[in-house]
């Protein structure tokens, strides 16, 4: 069973507690990484972003955003590969 893992992070001069499974802590952190962010900036993009699409939970929309990254990466693999990515053939 995972274990949920609560952090502070500070997005836009303001501290927050942010719970996540150590996956998605670790999901997230490569994610900042990726584009050169800090965890706050990265949090703070995603925090606009739920806001604007009307999500109401940052936790789970760092997870969707992990998500959506994986996904991504599985699908240029494949392509790269020469297959037609997630679900496809």
């Amino acid at each position: 069973m995972l274990r949920l893992e609560k952090h502070s992070i500070s997005i836009r001069g303001h501290r927050t507690s942010v719970t996540l499974e150590a996956p998605f802590w670790t999901a997230f952190r490569e994610l900042a990484a990726a584009e050169g962010l800090t965890l706050g900036e990265m949090a703070a993009r995603i925090d606009a972003e739920r806001l604007q699409e009307g999500e109401l939970n940052l936790s789970s929309a760092i997870r969707v955003r992990a998500l959506r990254a994986a996904q991504k990466r599985a699908q240029q693999r494949a392509q790269e590969c020469g297959g037609g990515g997630l679900g496809g053939s």
